[in-house]
Parts: C-alpha cells; structure tokens; sequence
C-alpha cells in the first residue's frame, strides 16, 4: 500500500474523459502502479492509474498534502467523494 488519494471534484475533458480532481491524503499516488476504487467502504474497481498531473505538468508521483488529476485506465465512473487506494505490486525471488 502506497498512499489513499481522495476525489475532491470530476471534470470531464473531450479528447481525454473522465480527470478526478484529488487530493492526497496519506502516502503518494504514483503514476502506472495500481489503485483500488472504493465507494462508502466498498471497492468498485480495481485498475492502474494512467496519467498523473501536477497543475499542467505531467509527474511521476504525487506526495501527501498535494492536489493533483488523475486518470484511471478503464474506468469512467468517477464521483466525488471515491477514495483510491494506491498500491504496488512487487516480485520478490525466493532464496533457498
């Protein structure tokens, strides 16, 4: 687990679809890992992040106590009020 972004506001834009306005609330939200939809405690989705922005500059992650837009691969249904947990999925080899 690597960070729960909140959904303040949803904007729609033509060429690119559904941006979730977020605010970072512990952690950091990384760009290409993976996130966990909830909506009242219950998860919806569960995807990658596809675009992260900071203002109108595209970042690799954002930290908590910042806003940001993301956009999640797959999923449109975006509300305010969702909460993404952010989380990596890491091999790890077995030593004998």
């Amino acid at each position: 687990m690597l960070g729960r972004v909140r959904v303040k506001k949803v904007f729609k834009i033509s060429k690119i679809g559904m941006v979730a306005g977020c605010d970072v609330v512990s952690g950091k939200a990384v760009r290409g890992d993976k996130a966990r939809i909830l909506r009242d405690g219950v998860i919806i989705a569960d995807s990658r992040i596809g675009s992260l922005r900071r203002f109108k500059e595209d970042v690799k992650e954002v930290t908590q106590g910042y806003e940001c837009g993301i956009t999640v691969d797959n999923w449109k249904d975006v509300r305010e009020g969702d909460i993404l947990e952010v989380y990596a999925v890491r091999e790890i080899k077995k030593l004998l």
